[in-house]
């Protein structure tokens, strides 16, 4: 599943997370991405279920422009979006032995100015994709391929959002970060029913929003201002659980932007157990980072060369899948293992594996949390979500022990690079305010 940055580099996409370099079915069967070819640019279709990597091209009559958005459907189409002034048209395409076959599914008009659309994250199953429009005033959430008559329009959230984040395997919840009053919260779209429920409201003056989740855990991965006034801090959550939100110091990276890009499935009591592999742009380049609330410590690891930076997918068995492309191998997947404990994160096919020194952010670290809320407080009415299996597991217990000082070290580059400024918002260190638990409701969704 797909993200935080943390002021992003130049050459970040939308909604300030760096662009990633494909899409990845939720099952992770599929990839699409637009392939360079000189100096135009063609949809291609990659396979990754099988016992090896390929791809496909899906060249049209005509190069695509640069802006064109491209997405994996679940039975190896895919879904293109070409946007075209206020008009957005959508396509399936698919390969027809030497050729590219195409089946239009209709436009979407967007004609207030300053609305925006775009693709949402692959859903689950694969049968169904979504768009969002993001105007000033509302948003609205359309079905644009797997319906029976062509794009529908299926809700509408008042305020602007972004982001997009499945909250369920059945495509039914979906999670937008509204702007509304000029603040950022998280809120939930029941699909079916088109309706709106609050789901992460740290505090009432912060900017929170919801990066990844995974429906097997319900472990939340959650960009928010809350505990450091002015300054972004990336902290993870249960859904359904009473307890706080964490903010691990040990994803404070200087001088960095940190994205989460997938988070390992299958750990269905155990969320402070799953892997969560995450993008890091700094001033060495960009470099790949596992970590796993239990540990609370980052391990650091080289990209795999032409890597399509930020995307990637975990297997149950905690097995990180990176794409890559480069001159040689024009499709390629590199696989790593995250180990627990001191073993650190090697690659899975026998390549020379590269282990995290243990001095870098280790378990003596401690995690900034959202304070429980002081007497007189009211606590805000706790959503629920469909078919949530109860938690017989809370996450890892605090340390409390002062933290160790830590020196960060990532993966010396292969040539050397001149230093890029820095990306933090904030220079020097933001003193910390505690968070009311009750203003962060990230329990039950009401559905019914």
């Amino acid at each position: 599943m797909t993200a935080c940055a943390i002021e992003p580099p130049s050459t970040s996409g939308a909604d300030g997370v760096p662009e990633a370099g494909c899409v990845i079915t939720a099952d992770g069967s599929y990839a699409a991405r637009l392939a360079p070819a000189g100096d135009c640019w063609f949809p291609e279709r990659w396979t990754l279920d099988g016992p090896e990597p390929y791809a496909v091209p899906l060249p049209g009559n005509q190069p695509e422009e640069p802006g064109t958005g491209v997405q994996p459907m679940g039975d190896g189409r895919v879904l293109i979006h070409r946007p075209s002034a206020s008009r957005h048209l959508f396509s399936l395409l698919y390969p027809t032995g030497p050729g590219t076959g195409e089946l239009p599914l209709g436009a979407v008009e967007c004609p207030e100015p300053g609305t925006r659309l775009v693709l949402l994250p692959p859903a689950p199953g694969g049968a169904r994709a979504y768009a969002l429009a993001s105007g000033p005033h509302s948003s609205a959430v359309w079905l644009v391929a797997g319906g029976a008559f062509g794009p529908e329009r299926l809700a509408e959230v008042p305020g602007r959002c972004s982001g997009g984040v499945w909250l369920d395997g059945t495509g039914r919840l979906l999670a937008l970060d509204r702007e509304l009053g000029g603040r950022t919260k998280t809120v939930v779209v029941d699909l079916e029913r088109a309706v709106v429920s609050p789901l992460l409201q740290i505090a009432d003056d912060s900017d929170d929003r919801l990066l990844l989740a995974d429906p097997d855990s319900g472990l939340l991965l959650i960009s928010s201002d809350a505990p450091s006034p002015g300054q972004e801090r990336l902290g993870w959550g249960v859904l359904g659980s009473t307890l706080p939100v964490r903010f691990p110091e040990c994803l404070r990276l200087p001088d960095c932007v940190v994205t989460p890009f997938a988070i390992q499935p299958g750990q269905v009591l155990t969320p402070e157990n799953c892997a969560v592999g995450l993008r890091v742009d700094g001033a060495f380049g960009t470099w790949v980072g596992v970590w796993r609330p239990a540990e609370r410590r980052v391990r650091h690891l080289p990209a795999p060369e032409g890597w399509l930076a930020g995307t990637g997918v975990w297997t149950p068995e905690g097995v990180l899948r990176l794409p890559y492309a480069t001159r040689s191998t024009p499709c390629g997947v590199s696989t790593l293992t995250a180990a627990r404990g001191n073993a650190g994160a090697k690659e899975a096919d026998g390549k020379t594996g590269v282990t995290e020194p243990d001095g870098n952010a280790g378990a003596t670290e401690s995690d900034r949390t959202a304070g429980v809320a002081g007497p007189g407080r009211t606590a805000v009415p706790a959503p629920t979500r469909p078919a949530a299996p109860t938690r017989s597991r809370p996450p890892a217990p605090l340390e409390t022990r002062t933290p160790a000082p830590s020196v960060f070290r990532p993966p010396a580059p292969p040539v050397p690079q001149a230093p890029v400024p820095s990306v933090t918002r904030v220079a020097g260190p933001v003193p910390a305010r505690p968070v009311p638990l009750q203003q962060a409701p990230l329990g039950r969704l009401v559905t019914n």
